[in-house]
């Protein structure tokens, strides 16, 4: 037992930082992920390496490529030695190096190849990650990792162009973490424990000391309930009544015996507070848990949302603060309670008593406000030439100043290329120019599919034949950093993973995101 315990004060020690980021939890989910990694590319490896160090359960890679020369120039994790050998192989053996928690393995196999011999073998990963492959196999992949609900995420490096595909179904996220938001105090509805305490203060009759010291939020409730009685119960609307509001707490201030103002930054954080603390509180709702949420918030919840629990800092002494945020918390747990109640008896209806905890409702409710959802359209929809979201490219290919989405349909169009000519545009030296020409007709052929008369500039196509489909390690780490945050989304379902098409320009150092 003692040496389990120490176990676990080491992983608290070496996971420190990232379990500030997601927790116990999410750290125990991304210690049980299987993730795939198809071809280990100097991109491949860059994303493994990045969810190996934070410690994912195990990974596998799929890859039936020896190691070239090219593979030894761009790939920190194969070296001169190693070419010739499995790529596979050698690139398993040193990620497993980065983190003893982690189990490596490795089948020397081509992707595609596999997909036809053991197509289920892909379902049996938290998540799949494709690097370099060919618009047919990857078309093969997603459909059928799409009729499983396995996610899967795209990556590839094409000179100074990064680009990422994102294929999930549905995608639930109750921790979104959103990185402004106000404050759950119910000023606009206040609940009963609520009123109770502030009615248990009063400011008129404290001396200096205690004037200073009450915290803002209770002083804002109740110029709040003076202002209510004098606009028929209603609060502050807009910037000029907001402004009134100011006014009224700024002549609450004590002032000293030669009528100035004395330092209450209670008052004056009050003050401050007026815009973020009046946000009326809305509702959302979402699965079991969210028909359960819904139920609360049409009946016990009188259309609000469970309270959240939690309040800001403020100035005030600890033991009113304390107080004050003990009321809070009473309320979030009952009100969490009351949501648990109605999702028991859901999952009793349906013959899935257990099925989950109480943890994992309460943190549904304190987050309940935030809860994402992301649906992504599968490749058969975006490949189709007449269910593409062209409204979602024109604008940017429209403008003279064609920006990063362009890349996104060269690419498109070297895909093309590789299909006729079963080489890249630019991989021979001699053949640039030619290529160069060959890709014009790729283009036009794509976009006179998609119904569009557009033309994309010349600067743009040379520029992805010159690169002749080269991985350069500086923007393989740059994807491979942004893919395994991704990756880690997905499988800790906390933040949100982005919808669905991402491009990086390297050239630039700009990056856009594409629904399409």
């Amino acid at each position: 037992m003692e040496g389990k315990d120490n176990t676990n004060v080491d992983k608290n020690n070496k996971y420190d930082r990232q379990l500030r980021l997601w927790g116990d939890h999410g750290q125990a989910a991304l210690e049980i992920a299987r993730v795939c990694l198809i071809n280990a590319t100097a991109t491949g490896t860059e994303i493994l390496k990045n969810l190996i160090l934070p410690g994912i359960g195990s990974f596998t890679v799929v890859d039936g490529h020896k190691v070239l020369g090219e593979d030894a120039g761009n790939n920190f994790f194969l070296t001169k030695d190693s070419i010739g050998k499995s790529r596979a192989k050698v690139a398993t053996d040193l990620l497993a190096e980065l983190n003893e928690d982690v189990n490596g393995d490795f089948l020397e196999e081509d992707a595609e190849k596999l997909l036809d011999s053991n197509p289920d073998f892909f379902s049996q990963f938290s998540i799949v990650v494709a690097t370099n492959l060919c618009e047919r196999a990857i078309s093969k992949l997603s459909n059928h990792l799409w009729s499983k609900n396995v996610p899967l995420l795209v990556c590839r490096c094409y000179g100074f162009i990064g680009y990422m595909r994102l294929l999930i179904k549905e995608h639930t996220v109750v921790e979104s973490h959103p990185d402004n938001t106000h404050e759950d105090l119910r000023l606009d509805r206040p609940f009963p424990a609520l009123v109770q305490y502030c009615d248990s203060l009063h400011l008129e009759t404290m001396n200096s000391k205690d004037h200073s010291h009450t915290p803002w939020l209770v002083i804002l409730f109740k110029y709040l309930q003076e202002w209510k009685k004098q606009h028929n119960g209603e609060v502050p609307k807009d910037y000029k009544e907001r402004n009134l509001l100011k006014e009224m707490l700024k002549k609450g201030m004590h002032r000293n015996e030669e009528g100035i103002l004395e330092n209450e930054e209670n008052f004056e954080e009050a003050i401050r507070s007026i815009n973020t603390a009046l946000v009326p509180s809305k509702s959302s709702a979402f699965w079991i848990m969210a028909r359960a949420l819904k139920d609360f918030v049409e009946n016990e919840g009188e259309g609000s949302l469970p309270v959240r629990g939690t309040i800001p800092d403020m100035t005030a002494d600890s033991e009113r603060y304390i107080q004050l945020q003990q009321v809070y918390r009473k309320k979030a747990g009952e009100d969490a309670t009351k949501v648990s109640q109605r999702v028991q008896k859901l999952l009793q209806s349906i013959g899935k008593v257990g099925l989950i905890s109480e943890h994992e409702i309460k943190t549904f409710c304190r987050n309940a406000a935030f809860v994402r959802v992301v649906r992504c359209r599968s490749l058969v929809e975006e490949y189709d030439s007449k269910s593409i979201k062209l409204q979602e490219l024109i604008p940017h290919l429209d403008d003279e100043e064609q920006d990063d989405a362009v890349f996104y349909v060269l690419l498109r169009a070297v895909d093309r290329f590789y299909e006729e000519y079963n080489a890249y545009p630019g991989w021979y030296n001699d053949q640039v120019e030619t290529d160069v020409s060959k890709l014009k007709a790729c283009l036009t052929k794509l976009l006179q599919d998609w119904g569009l008369s557009l033309k994309i500039k010349d600067d743009y196509i040379h520029e992805i034949c010159r690169s002749g489909a080269a991985e350069l390690h500086t923007v393989s780490a740059f994807i491979g950093g942004v893919a395994a945050q991704e990756i880690i989304k997905v499988i800790t379902r906390q933040f949100v993973p982005f919808n669905n098409t991402y491009i990086y320009n390297a050239m630039k150092q700009t990056s856009i995101t594409l629904e399409l």
